[in-house]
């Protein structure tokens, strides 16, 4: 098997970087060449990224009714996609990182704010990219335990960031047929419920 390569930013040459777009999220082109791996470097090449910051993720399980919590809100990337699903997507909760707050401290206000839910304990699952080639976006998830009393239809979300969530209560014995569905459709919520199988 060959070894993985030792590499680090240091073997990246940043030539220009433009922006392109600024808004809610912001899109930026990147001239650059980097190192290759016969020792080598590449040419100069233009590459844009999309830079929407950070995110943090939390499944929320309440072991005593055992059963997780989802959301479920509009998205409008599911509905201009146009594949047949519905724009209103089942998700775990998630937000963006503040670069004031510990990822800790945002998964414990985003169960909140989303699901009117308090975590008693915090769990790391994992931290990875969501798309290394195209977004410089790196998500942080989390396992979270709450008591869900109460909660399975509420309503939920704030008004200031135009949310409309209502919380869906789902036993644990269903996740499998749940994600054999199809009904599961983005990454972040996936990778929670198969951790959640093969660990818990």
């Amino acid at each position: 098997m060959a070894e993985f390569s030792a590499m680090t930013n240091m073997d990246v040459e940043i030539v220009e970087k433009t922006q392109g777009y600024k808004g809610f999220f912001t899109l930026n082109s990147y001239k650059l060449r980097h190192r290759l791996f016969d020792g080598g470097w590449s040419d100069v090449i233009t590459r844009e990224l999309f830079e929407r910051g950070h995110a943090v993720g939390v499944l929320l399980h309440d072991p005593e009714q055992d059963c997780i919590l989802l959301v479920e809100q509009f998205r409008l990337g599911v509905a201009i996609a146009d594949k047949g699903d519905s724009p209103w997507a089942l998700e775990i909760v998630a937000g963006m990182l503040d670069k004031d707050k510990p990822s800790e401290d945002v998964a414990r206000m985003e169960a909140q704010e989303e699901a009117n839910c308090h975590v008693n304990e915090l769990e790391l699952v994992h931290k990875y990219y969501s798309s290394t080639g195209g977004t410089s976006e790196h998500v942080t998830l989390y396992y979270g335990q709450v008591d869900a009393s109460g909660l399975d239809g509420r309503l939920a979300g704030l008004d200031c960031e135009s949310e409309d969530i209502r919380v869906h209560l789902i036993p644990t014995s269903n996740i499998r047929s749940l994600l054999s569905s199809g009904k599961i459709n983005n990454a972040m919520t996936l990778m929670a419920l198969q951790w959640f199988l093969l660990n818990k």
